[in-house]
C-alpha cells in the first residue's frame, strides 16, 4: 500500500468529521497524542503498522487512506498545481495527464509530495531554533553543568594540600554537577531524537509535557479527591524532572480553585450565571482568572483558555476547536489577551472571527491581574487569562449580532495580508 507524504491531513479530516479527539483516537490506536499530533501535520513518518490501528480505531477501511489507485494520483496533482497560480486553470485537466502520462505523473505527485514534506519540516526546525526556550534552557544546563565539572575537576587536580572536608566538599560538587551533566545531556537528546516513535511522543519542553499529559485526560482533572490523587501518580511518571514539577505546581493550583469552588456547587452555578468569569468569581470569592480555570477545565468543556505573563510569553495553551493556539513564537498581537494585559483589572469581552472556512466565531474574555510579591518596592508581577467560548448563532448573542474582530493564531499562519498588526508575510495565500 502506497502512503502519501500528507496523509496525515486526511486523517485528521476524517477523524474531525467522525467528532472525535486527538486524545481520543490517540488512545484507540495505542499512540501518544503528541504523535498523533505530528502525524496530522504531516511531521512525521507514518509506518503501515500505525495507520492501520489509526484506521481501525476510525472505523474506516484502509482501501479509504490508498494512495496508489487512479483518483488518489489525480487528487494529488491538483493538490500540487493548487501550489501555483498560474496552473490553477489547468487542474481540472489533470486526469487527462495522468492517462496519458501515468509514469510521469506519479512522479510529478511524489515530487510535489515530498516538497511539501520537506517545507513544513524546515518550517517545523526553523520555529524551534528560533522560538523553542526549552531547547535554549537544555544547551545553556548542558554548558553550565560542564563549566562546574571543568573548574571543579581543574582544583582537584592542581590544589595538593587540600584538606579532607575541602576535598569531601568539592567531590560532593562534581558528583552533583555529572548529575546535572547527565539529565542535560538527556534532555537535549530527546530535543533533537526524532528517530523512533517513542522519541516523537515525549514533549520538547516541560510545559509541551504538560500539555501533552493533559491532552491526553482531554483536559479535565476530574472532580473528586480520587481523581486528584489518580493524576497525581501519573505526574509521577512523566518523563522529565522539570516537567513533573511544573505538573505538581500545576495541579496543586488547581486542587485549590477545586476547594475554592466545589464541584456540584460549581455546576449549579454555571448553569445559572453561565460561563461568565467575573459573576462566578464574586460568587465564591475567588479571583477572575481562577474562575476561568474552572470553566475551561470543566469536565467536558467546550472552551479553551490562554494565559501569558507581562512579557507575552504564552504560559498555558488550551485549544479549542477552530482556535488555533500557536506552540511556538508570538501569538496573533490583536488577541484580548494581549489587551487586557496592558488594562490590569478590567474585564474584556470580544467577539472574533478566526480565517477558517465557515465563519469560524468566538467571544473572548479577557482579564489581567496583578500581584507584588516583594511588597511596594518590588516590581508588579502582572498575569493575563483570555477564556475562548464557541459561539452559537441561535443564541442572540453569538456569530451574526454585529461585526467581529478579525484575527488569526500568528502572523505567519493568517492569510490576512492587510492587518495593520502584521510583523511578517503569512505563509498563506487568501483563498
Amino acid at each position: 500500500m502506497a502512503i502519501s507524504a500528507l496523509i496525515g491531513s486526511r486523517l485528521r479530516e476524517y477523524r474531525l468529521a467522525s467528532g472525535l479527539r486527538q486524545g481520543e483516537l490517540a488512545a484507540k490506536a495505542a499512540i501518544s497524542p503528541a504523535y498523533l499530533n505530528l502525524i496530522e501535520h504531516n511531521r512525521r513518518k507514518l509506518t503501515p503498522e500505525v495507520l492501520e490501528r489509526l484506521v481501525a480505531a476510525l472505523g474506516a477501511e484502509l482501501a479509504e487512506f490508498d494512495d496508489s489507485g487512479p483518483d488518489a494520483l489525480i487528487a494529488d496533482l491538483r493538490e500540487a498545481a493548487a501550489l501555483m497560480p498560474e496552473l490553477r486553470a489547468e487542474a481540472e485537466r489533470a486526469g487527462e495527464f495522468a492517462g496519458r502520462f501515468p509514469g510521469w505523473a506519479r512522479l510529478l505527485a511524489a515530487g510535489s509530495a515530498h516538497n511539501t514534506a520537506l517545507r513544513q519540516a524546515l518550517a517545523a526546525l526553523n520555529d524551534r531554533l528560533a522560538h523553542d526556550p526549552g531547547l535554549s534552557s537544555a544547551l545553556h544546563e548542558l554548558l553550565s553543568a560542564l563549566s562546574g565539572v571543568r573548574a571543579t575537576a581543574q582544583i582537584l587536580a592542581g590544589t595538593e594540600d587540600l584538606s579532607p572536608d575541602w576535598q569531601r566538599k568539592f567531590q560532593q560538587n562534581l558528583f552533583q554537577d555529572s548529575e546535572r551533566l547527565v539529565e542535560g545531556a538527556q534532555t537535549l537528546i530527546t530535543w533533537l531524537d526524532a528517530g523512533t516513535t517513542e522519541a516523537e511522543s515525549i514533549a520538547s519542553s516541560p510545559r509541551d509535557e504538560l500539555e501533552a499529559w493533559l491532552v491526553a485526560r482531554n483536559w479535565s482533572l476530574g472532580d473528586s479527591a480520587d481523581d486528584l490523587g489518580a493524576a497525581r501518580q501519573e505526574v509521577a511518571r512523566l518523563a522529565t524532572a522539570a516537567g513533573r514539577q511544573l505538573a505538581r505546581d500545576w495541579l496543586g493550583a488547581r486542587a485549590r480553585e477545586m476547594a475554592q469552588m466545589p464541584g456540584e456547587a460549581f455546576a449549579r452555578a454555571l448553569a445559572e450565571t453561565g460561563p461568565d468569569p467575573a459573576l462566578l468569581a464574586a460568587r465564591f470569592h475567588t479571583s477572575v482568572i481562577a474562575a476561568m480555570h474552572r470553566i475551561a477545565l470543566w469536565p467536558g468543556a467546550e472552551a479553551g483558555l490562554v494565559l501569558c505573563d507581562g512579557s507575552g510569553s504564552l504560559l498555558f495553551r488550551k485549544p479549542v476547536r477552530g482556535f488555533a493556539v500557536p506552540r511556538l513564537g508570538a501569538a496573533c498581537p490583536l488577541w484580548p489577551l494581549f489587551q487586557a494585559l496592558v488594562r490590569p483589572g478590567q474585564p474584556l469581552a470580544q467577539e472574533v472571527e478566526m480565517p477558517l472556512p465557515g465563519a469560524h466565531r468566538f467571544r473572548c474574555l479577557g482579564f489581567c491581574e496583578t500581584s507584588q510579591p516583594w511588597g511596594f518596592a518590588g516590581p508588579e508581577l502582572r498575569l493575563s487569562a483570555m477564556l475562548i467560548l464557541a459561539t452559537d448563532p441561535g443564541s442572540g448573542s453569538g456569530a451574526g449580532q454585529g461585526l467581529a474582530l478579525p484575527l488569526g493564531p500568528t502572523c505567519r499562519l493568517c492569510p490576512r495580508e492587510a492587518c495593520p498588526a502584521r510583523r511578517e508575510p503569512s505563509v498563506l495565500r487568501q483563498s
